[in-house]
């Protein structure tokens, strides 16, 4: 059942990528990961539970150097809000999908920055491992 979730969530997420953006994916030693930028946001899926991935998320913001300003974080779901060296607003929301699968959308600035996005993204994959 879980497996079916987290394939049913990866197809879907391909499924939008590949009518508005692009699509990276990587599958790998037994994780799933799925990375798409559409309309100014970085999404993503982890193979982790929510837990796992909101101490990440703070790891990489602090590794990264932002100043965060604001964490909201319940059972499902999490907010990080934070600024860079150059004073725009990141933000990185989290929710849990399934028992250990984590969406992740990762917006910065007022328009999307993919290049900060990606980077944002990865050293959360990174802190993952």
């Amino acid at each position: 059942m879980q497996i079916q979730r987290i394939l049913l969530t990866v197809l879907l997420l391909g499924a939008v990528a590949s009518m508005t953006g692009c699509l990276a994916a990587a599958v790998g030693a037994g994780a799933v990961s799925t990375v798409a930028y559409i309309k100014g946001d970085l999404e993503a899926v982890e193979a982790k539970n929510i837990d796992a991935v909101y101490a990440a998320t703070k790891e990489a913001m602090k590794q990264l150097r932002y100043s965060v300003t604001r964490e909201s974080r319940d059972a499902i779901s999490g907010v990080i809000t934070a600024r860079d060296a150059q004073d725009k607003k990141v933000t990185v929301k989290l929710n849990s999908t399934a028992e250990a699968v984590t969406k992740i959308s990762i917006r910065v600035g007022l328009f999307g920055n993919e290049t900060k996005s990606n980077l944002i993204y990865q050293t959360i994959h990174d802190n993952l491992r």
